[in-house]
């Protein structure tokens, strides 16, 4: 069949942010207050167009900058490593997702350890951490335009599915360590998937499973106290990138 240019419309790709950290014991993401139409005035994820001249990696990031000043490198990058992790979440083509026209857009996820307040740039009138149970509506006080189904165009199913790989992929991976800073110690490990997952974990458990699972932990060679009490023992990331054996979601 010969190739029809006006069988296929144009149409503009962008970058959604999924941005998650762990601040206070809970599981919060990153949200902007649209400062333009459509949906102005409305919580969004951070995100934007894609630019003719740049990659969609190089977007995802100018876009957080842009909004946010926030700043997360992507692992594979030879900036320096911040602790934080960057990848590709999943592609969003519904005809009717933008008003504008038609828009497909690259959903990034990003994670990092306790990250600063953000600042609203860009077509961001205001940008703040929110915890995601609010977000998305899955906690008793959650009200007004922070329910579920409030964020603009389809961001609260796209931040659905951020969350969702998040708790899947620190069952059988090392990414819960993208959450805690370059030295840590169990307990910190432990609120991370307390956050992550919702749930609360016995502590000697958790302990025995972590530091009993080959190249997940290694002793960084000193202690803290900065959580009061007894001194804890520091660590790092270990090289492993897979869990053998994986650290199974409780059910609830």
């Amino acid at each position: 069949m010969p190739y029809d240019p006006s069988a296929f419309p144009p149409f503009a790709v962008t970058v959604d942010l999924v941005v998650l950290t762990v601040r206070r014991d809970a599981l919060c993401a990153l949200v902007v207050r649209r400062g333009e139409q459509p949906y102005q005035g409305r919580w969004a994820l951070p995100g934007g167009f894609v630019r003719a001249d740049e990659d969609l990696t190089g977007a995802a990031a100018r876009e957080l900058v842009e909004e946010t000043g926030l700043c997360v490198h992507d692992p594979h990058s030879p900036a320096p490593d911040n602790g934080a992790h960057l990848e590709q979440l999943a592609t969003y083509g519904d005809p009717k997702r933008d008003p504008r026209m038609r828009v497909v857009s690259v959903a990034h996820l990003a994670l990092a350890p306790d990250l600063p307040a953000p600042r609203a740039g860009g077509d961001a009138n205001s940008a703040r951490w929110a915890p995601v149970e609010t977000l998305l509506g899955q906690e008793g006080g959650a009200r007004g335009e922070e329910q579920s189904g409030q964020l603009a165009f389809d961001h609260t199913q796209i931040l659905a599915d951020g969350v969702e790989r998040a708790r899947s992929k620190i069952e059988y991976s090392s990414l819960a360590t993208a959450f805690c800073p370059p030295e840590f110690t169990v307990g910190e490990l432990r609120r991370v998937y307390e956050a992550v997952w919702g749930v609360a974990l016995d502590p000697r458990n958790f302990h025995r499973k972590v530091t009993g699972t080959p190249g997940f932990l290694v002793p960084a060679g000193g202690t803290t106290t900065r959580q009061g009490g007894r001194p804890a023992q520091l660590f790092r990331a270990g090289g492993a990138t897979l869990l053998n054996p994986p650290m199974l979601r409780p059910e609830v």
